[in-house]
C-alpha cells in the first residue's frame, strides 16, 4: 500500500475518519450499555430509599439536587413524620476526593454530634458553624458542606410540602401557568371580537 502525501488535505481526511470511527463505537457502547445504567440507577434509588428511612415505616424519602464545589449533588434523605432526620445517602457527587466526598458518611457520624445531622429535627435551617449554625462543617471543604447543608434544607421544605416559600420553584411554575393561562384567554377573546 502506499504511503498518503503529508498534506493538510489527506491529514483532515485522517483526522475525520478517526473522529468517525471513536464517535460510532462511542454511540455504540452506549446504546448497549444505557439500559444497564439506568437499572442500576433505579435499582441504586430504591436502595437508598430503604437505607435512609432506616426501618421507619412511616417516614418519607427526599431526593434533592444541589450544585456542590465540583459540580451536582444528587442526595436522598428519609424524615420521620415529625421533621426528624432518619438518615441520607449521597447517590451522586462530583466534590473533591478526600476533602467533599467525605459528605458521604460525614454528617452522620455518630461519635461526633456536632457534625451528626441524623437524630435531629429538622426545621429547615442546617448551617455550618462558621456560618454561625450548628453543624461542623467538612475540615476544608465548607463549600461542599454548605451545599450538602442547602441539599438537607431544601429536602426538609419539599417534605414539608413548602417548596414555594424556599426554593420558589413552584411558584414559577404557578406563575408561568398564569401567564400562559392568560394569553389563552386573551387571545379567545380577540377571536371573538
Amino acid at each position: 500500500m502506499a504511503k498518503l502525501e503529508s498534506s493538510l488535505k489527506n491529514m483532515l481526511l485522517s483526522l475525520t475518519c478517526i473522529t468517525l470511527i471513536a464517535a460510532g463505537a462511542l454511540a455504540g457502547i452506549y446504546t448497549l450499555t444505557i439500559d444497564r445504567i439506568n437499572a442500576q440507577k433505579a435499582a441504586a434509588e430504591q436502595e437508598a430509599r430503604l437505607s435512609v428511612l432506616a426501618g421507619c415505616e412511616e417516614g418519607t424519602p427526599v431526593m434533592v439536587e444541589t450544585d456542590g464545589f465540583g459540580g451536582k449533588m444528587k442526595v436522598m434523605f428519609g424524615f420521620a413524620p415529625d421533621g426528624t432526620v432518619l438518615g441520607y445517602k449521597v447517590l451522586e457527587h462530583s466534590e473533591t476526593p478526600g476533602l467533599g466526598d467525605k459528605s458521604v458518611w460525614w454528617f452522620q457520624d455518630e461519635a461526633k454530634p456536632a457534625q451528626n445531622i441524623v437524630g435531629r429535627v429538622a426545621n429547615g435551617t442546617f448551617s455550618v458553624s462558621k456560618d454561625g449554625g450548628d453543624v461542623d462543617a467538612i475540615t476544608a471543604a465548607t463549600i461542599s458542606s454548605r451545599a450538602f447543608l442547602k441539599a438537607a434544607n431544601e429536602a426538609y421544605f419539599t417534605f414539608r410540602g413548602e417548596e414555594d416559600a424556599h426554593t420558589g420553584a413552584s411558584q414559577m411554575v404557578k406563575e408561568e401557568e398564569e401567564i400562559e393561562e392568560t394569553i389563552i384567554i386573551d387571545e379567545k377573546e380577540a377571536q371573538d371580537e
